[in-house]
């Protein structure tokens, strides 16, 4: 069902949204490479937990690359420690700092075309497709649209997702219905979690959804 899409149809939700919701202004961070290390560390936890791992390293100076290649692994799992998982993150945000070095960094990364950044960053160890892609959305600013657990729930509950379809098949999908805006799928992915974390939750909130007359899975 997802490569069926309907654009207008999502185009109302995303207004919905936002005249609820205001703009988000997503993904707080003073820089690109500090969006990376946002993205890896927010695996399985929370962002207000990654904001304390975030912290730490910064009141290190440890928000570079080179920087955080520098802190002995038992360190960086320390100060990693309220994002859960801190020594499994912290061999993953190593792994993700080496082959970012070894790749040019920002600069030499900045010039290659979306699908070759994109299989690059999805073969770095620790990095899936969500995380790519936030990292591909938010800090190379491009247009691909990150597909999360919110946005499964809600275009699930408004009868656009059967409940069967892959990552791929729904990013691919969606960035189709929409067509390639950047600024768009920032704005829209960060309300759907927003809506999601606020009042599409696994026990919704149907009553106060300002999306109750177009959603097919409304309770109550």
């Amino acid at each position: 069902m997802a490569s069926n899409l309907d654009g207008d149809r999502l185009l109302a939700v995303f207004e919905a949204l936002r005249a609820t919701h205001g703009p988000q202004d997503w993904w707080p961070a003073q820089t690109p490479f500090e969006v990376m290390v946002g993205a890896v560390l927010t695996q399985n936890t929370s962002w207000t937990n990654v904001e304390h791992g975030l912290k730490n390293l910064a009141t290190l100076g440890a928000l570079t690359a080179p920087a955080i290649l520098a802190l002995p692994e038992p360190e960086l799992a320390d100060r990693l420690r309220p994002v859960g998982y801190f020594n499994v993150k912290a061999r993953r945000l190593r792994a993700f700092c080496a082959a970012y070095l070894a790749h040019g960094g920002l600069e030499w990364l900045s010039r290659l075309a979306t699908p070759e950044l994109r299989h690059r960053l999805l073969a770095i160890q620790g990095v899936g497709p969500e995380t790519a892609d936030d990292i591909l959305l938010y800090a190379f600013d491009r247009p691909v649209f990150v597909v999360d657990a919110y946005t499964r729930r809600l275009l699930s509950r408004l009868g656009e997702l059967d409940g069967n379809e892959g990552y791929e098949t729904i990013r691919q999908g969606l960035e189709t219905a929409l067509g390639p805006d950047v600024a768009l799928f920032n704005e829209y992915h960060a309300l759907i979690v927003r809506h999601g974390k606020e009042v599409c939750r696994t026990r919704p909130r149907c009553g106060v959804c300002c999306l109750a007359e177009l959603c097919a899975g409304r309770q109550g």
